[in-house]
């Protein structure tokens, strides 16, 4: 008898990422060996292309076309709201146009790509793509560094922290949101690989005055709202998602977060390797400045700094705290809360790279950061069946943003990330295998 097919795996690319497989590298070599050294099939890899600034919304929307084909439709009330075209581009041919509950997707989001896979599934979930589209289309959700509940760094950037989406003039972010426009508005001449996905927009010369342009340079109607990438990576946005109940788990969908860290403790001293040091020398120097942000200063007040409030006071009166299951520890939980707000990857807080949610208000399991995921038997880690609706944490230690991925290094760690995967979606197969024949025999 025949194998069946793995699940393909489709990769989501983060902010100002859409170079593909160009720049990811050989790592199927290492993830396909679970699959390999069983006699299997190499399991499939799609890589789809979204708003590399886009919202989440808009990149959600983005991702769902381009797997299933057809016109993008971002929605009649979005697009009303946020002032741009209802529909985008037209996909002739999707990706995988056999998607769907029956015929599921592993998906693996770095970055910004992680909180866009939650949209995407919040928005199956609530019919937005019709009724027939579920969350069970999505098998497994796994993440690399992703911002889900937001990253001071944006602010730091240049986001406005009491007046969010508004941006500081002359900040970084204020420069690269006219760069944005620059390459928007010359989108028609420029090479594929600098593609904003901004159809929807009218940015081009060909759908926009010079004037206009420059109006735009002066002032962004598009950098400077709450339908592009820097104001979802404000801890305002992920408390409104989070009020909506976005990233609530899903009991048929296979959770798992790499947690990336340089910065190993509130003193905001740093932990690298000498080879991360020379290739991301710039994000040491951002994750100081993470390290060192002052949460005093951000209106509105964001949600988490309750629980960091309650936490510090229980475990200084010496009492027992539940608000981190599986986190914190009776004595020093408000210091370990603490500290995750300013320990970091040189992009995103560890607190924040976990899940959706505090851990009270999902399902998760915390693995210690002493059990490195990359280290150990992979085989003896899958034996047991995985469970579904529950988020699976695992720290990577002294790697940040760009350790693991996008780019190709060909390190101990890369190889090791994608041999663990390979085994963790392997492992999800079977146990999808075991349900269906179950629910045949029942039937």
């Amino acid at each position: 008898m025949a194998c069946p097919e793995p699940v393909p795996l489709v990769i989501v690319e983060g902010f100002l990422s859409s170079a593909g497989a160009v720049l990811w590298g050989n790592f199927e070599e290492h993830s396909n060996y679970a699959c390999q050294s069983n006699g299997e099939q190499d399991r499939r890899t799609i890589f789809a292309s979204v708003g590399p600034v886009s919202s989440l919304h808009d990149r959600a929307c983005e991702l769902f076309y381009s797997l299933k084909g057809g016109t993008v439709d971002y929605g009649e009330e979005h697009a009303r709201e946020n002032r741009h075209g209802r529909f985008g581009r037209t996909y002739e041919y999707g990706l995988y146009p056999e998607w769907s509950a029956k015929h599921p997707l592993h998906f693996l989001g770095h970055s910004m790509g992680g909180p866009t896979i939650v949209k995407l599934q919040w928005l199956l979930s609530i019919g937005f793509f019709g009724k027939q589209c579920t969350a069970d289309m999505i098998l497994s959700l796994n993440t690399v560094s992703a911002p889900f509940r937001g990253t001071q760094l944006v602010y730091s950037l240049g986001e406005d922290t009491r007046e969010a989406p508004a941006v500081r003039s002359f900040s970084p972010g204020d420069i690269l949101g006219k760069a944005v426009h620059v390459a928007a508005y010359l989108a028609p001449i420029l090479p594929r690989c600098v593609d904003l996905h901004a159809d929807a927009r009218g940015l081009s010369f060909r759908d926009t005055s010079f004037a206009s342009f420059l109006g735009q340079l002066r002032k962004s109607d598009w950098a400077e709202s709450r339908d592009a990438t820097p104001y979802d990576a404000t801890f305002e946005a992920a408390d409104e998602r989070e009020a909506l109940r976005e990233g609530a788990v899903n009991s048929n969908t296979y959770y798992r977060s790499y947690c990336a860290t340089l910065v190993t403790d509130a003193s905001g001293s740093l932990a690298s390797s000498w080879l991360s040091k020379v290739v991301a020398w710039p994000l040491y120097a951002s994750s100081a400045v993470i390290a060192r942000f002052d949460f005093s200063n951000l209106r509105p007040i964001p949600a988490f700094m309750s629980t960091v409030a309650s936490a510090s006071h229980a475990s200084k009166l010496g009492s027992e705290s539940n608000l981190e299951d599986g986190v914190i520890d009776v004595a020093n939980g408000g210091d370990y809360l603490s500290a995750a707000l300013r320990a970091n990857d040189g992009v995103v807080p560890l607190f924040s790279q976990w899940h959706p949610f505090e851990c009270r208000s999902t399902r998760c399991k915390h693995f210690s950061h002493g059990d490195n995921i990359l280290d150990g038997s992979e085989k003896a880690r899958y034996s047991c069946p995985p469970e579904a609706g529950v988020w699976n944490v695992h720290h990577l230690a002294d790697t940040h943003h760009l350790s693991i991925v996008p780019f190709w290094f060909g390190t101990r760690s890369q190889k090791a990330f994608w041999l663990d995967l390979g085994h963790w979606l392997r492992a999800i197969d079977r146990a999808r295998r075991s349900t269906l024949e179950d629910r045949s025999l029942k039937d």
